[in-house]
């Protein structure tokens, strides 16, 4: 007999992970349509705002480790989509910028977050719903990451 901690059905993690695959399941058609990944879309997210980063920022936004982050860089560079350039104030950083193709990714993107809104057909859930959980996730993220 299991012990009820044991449970797939009494773990908080299970429903976090499956509804984020399930959540960048939805992603895949609009991405490939860019010819990124989510995680190349991340990026994206970060330097549309920002613009320039040292690779050491972008890895503390994502909530990832610079060895994560530097081979997946790396890959958008090859794809054009960025340039790495040493820091000319100090040469141990890496600084990300964006190049043109990637601003240009930007306007072809502009329309995903909606699509992914409007494609969540889910009636026990509206919009408000969703912003709360997206707080309360925040939150626990916030706990995780002191």
């Amino acid at each position: 007999m299991v012990a009820e901690q044991l449970k797939l059905e009494n773990q908080i993690c299970f429903p976090v992970y499956a509804a984020s695959r399930l959540i960048i399941r939805k992603y895949q058609p609009y991405l490939e349509k860019l010819g990124i990944t989510y995680p190349q879309y991340l990026v994206m997210l970060v330097l549309w705002e920002h613009e320039q980063l040292p690779v050491n920022d972008i890895a503390q936004k994502l909530i990832l480790n610079t060895n994560t982050v530097t081979p997946l860089l790396k890959r958008m560079q090859t794809l054009g989509l960025l340039k790495r350039e040493k820091d000319s104030l100090d040469e141990r950083k890496v600084l990300i910028r964006l190049t043109e193709k990637g601003k240009i990714m930007q306007k072809e993107a502009e329309s995903i977050p909606q699509n992914i809104a409007d494609s969540i057909h889910c009636t026990s859930m509206n919009l408000e719903d969703l912003f709360s959980l997206k707080k309360q996730l925040e939150q626990l993220i916030l706990c995780y990451t002191k």
